[in-house]
């Protein structure tokens, strides 16, 4: 009944549309207020309200936690040291010539980007603009150039870096490396099939892609000699990963220091900007750890209410079947993706539902992955997905049209996510590889 009570003040100021950091805040203080006023129960009436500040300050002293703002910075630098266009051009001469042309580019430069940023926002805003500008140029809809970038923003976060990967590492206790390397595959493969989605829907006429003429040799060497810079930042961090020669904490500061030489050498990177990318990362840092601070004394409370151990019980009540308690995690997840922001329900859903995973033999990293990817989902799809917002803005496209260009790309998006859910080799492949299993 208690578990009842504080989830259900917790969605009852969600649904009146509070800020969800608030509204974890308020729901915790509002639940030990009243378990005190009732006094039915000895642990809050002898904690009292001091426990959220004491929950809220030692959640923030994680050694781990220090590679998200370094990732952050290093994204930020990069993108503000004309990296992106670059890479925008290396992909163009690779790939502009197949059938969905600029998509397919699209596509590419995001798997490539999204090894400097670990933020699908950051990727949709910054390289995106780029994105849907040549498109726009080249002749394509308005609305399919935002579909497609928002579709493949979400790449970002599952290659490393991850930003979203380090705070699932530090809520379940998994090496953070092995998260990263967990990523690499499943992202590799959701550009794939987005790449096939493009090519069919180019190849039967069903959207307009203009062709551009297939790159010389020399327009592709020449555009790969721009594009090294930029491209060494991911290769760096994936040969740490793969050598164990650094930590991904380690590795954030050798990627940061190395886009500020990059910048200053390449004369691409003034003063201005430098103030502009720490600004960025500041704020987008401080909401960061704003909501990871609110959300630490709703998973206590969580954790000491047997919320998890409730919702197992509730669950295996339905069906002990593990295909089918694994598909109704998944749509649990995507329900809550389209109303509530990804980190809260990350902060939230871990101690919830990584103890009945666990019971149902799931690795740990796998379900990381397969639970960031379902994350991902609800950021580019209605009503409340954050991408399509900034997709909407960039591309100066209503609201309609751009859901009825994502429809189609939704498909590849499932397949992908049903295949990390019940094919542990996609996931586990690399990690064991390096680290055994």
């Amino acid at each position: 009944m208690e578990a009842f009570i504080l989830l259900g003040i917790l969605f009852g100021l969600i649904f009146f549309r509070m800020p969800v950091p608030f509204a974890m805040l308020t729901a915790s203080v509002a639940f030990i207020g009243i378990q005190q006023w009732i006094g039915e129960s000895p642990l809050f009436s002898a904690v009292g309200l001091k426990i959220i500040p004491q929950r809220m300050s030692p959640s923030l002293e994680s050694f781990p936690l220090l590679a998200i703002p370094l990732f952050v910075f290093a994204g930020n630098l990069l993108n503000v040291s004309g990296i992106a266009d670059r890479i925008f051009a290396f992909a163009k001469t690779l790939v502009a010539h197949i059938h969905g042309g600029l998509a397919h580019v699209n596509i590419l430069a995001s798997i490539v980007f999204s090894g400097m940023s670990g933020v699908a926002a950051a990727d949709a805003a910054g390289l995106g603009a780029i994105e849907i500008k040549a498109m726009r140029k080249a002749g394509y809809d308005e609305a399919f150039s935002a579909a497609v970038t928002a579709s493949s923003s979400i790449i970002g976060p599952i290659i490393p870096p991850s930003v979203i990967m380090v705070i699932y590492a530090v809520l379940s206790g998994e090496s953070i490396a092995k998260l990263f390397l967990a990523g690499i595959i499943p992202g590799l493969f959701l550009g794939f099939v987005l790449m096939l989605l493009i090519y069919f829907l180019a190849a039967t006429g069903r959207v307009h892609a203009p062709l551009a003429p297939r790159a010389t040799l020399r327009e592709v060497l020449h555009s790969a000699w721009r594009a090294l810079p930029g491209l060494l930042a991911p290769i760096i961090l994936v040969a740490g990963l793969l050598s164990g020669a650094a930590t991904p904490t380690e590795l954030g500061a050798v990627v940061v220091v190395y886009a500020i030489l990059l910048g200053v050498l390449s004369r691409e990177l003034s003063l201005d900007g430098l103030l502009g990318a720490m600004k960025m990362t500041v704020y987008t840092i401080g909401a960061m750890v704003f909501i990871l601070a609110c959300a630490a004394p709703i998973s206590w409370l969580i954790s000491v209410l047997n919320v998890p151990q409730l919702l197992q019980a509730g669950l295996l009540a339905i069906s002990d079947n593990p295909i089918i308690l694994l598909l109704m995690i998944n749509l649990m997840l995507l329900v809550a993706g389209l109303f509530m922001e990804t980190n809260a329900i990350l902060l939230i859903g871990v101690p919830t539902l990584l103890p009945l995973v666990s019971s149902l033999g799931m690795d740990p990293t796998q379900f990381g992955v397969m639970m960031i990817f379902n994350l991902l989902i609800g950021a580019v799809s209605p009503p409340f997905g954050v991408i399509l917002f900034i997709m909407m803005d960039i591309a100066k496209v209503s609201y309609i049209r751009l859901v009825k260009a994502m429809l189609p790309f939704y498909l590849p998006i499932i397949i992908a996510l049903l295949i990390i859910t019940f094919y542990p080799p996609i996931t586990l492949f690399l990690p064991e590889l390096v680290e055994g299993p």
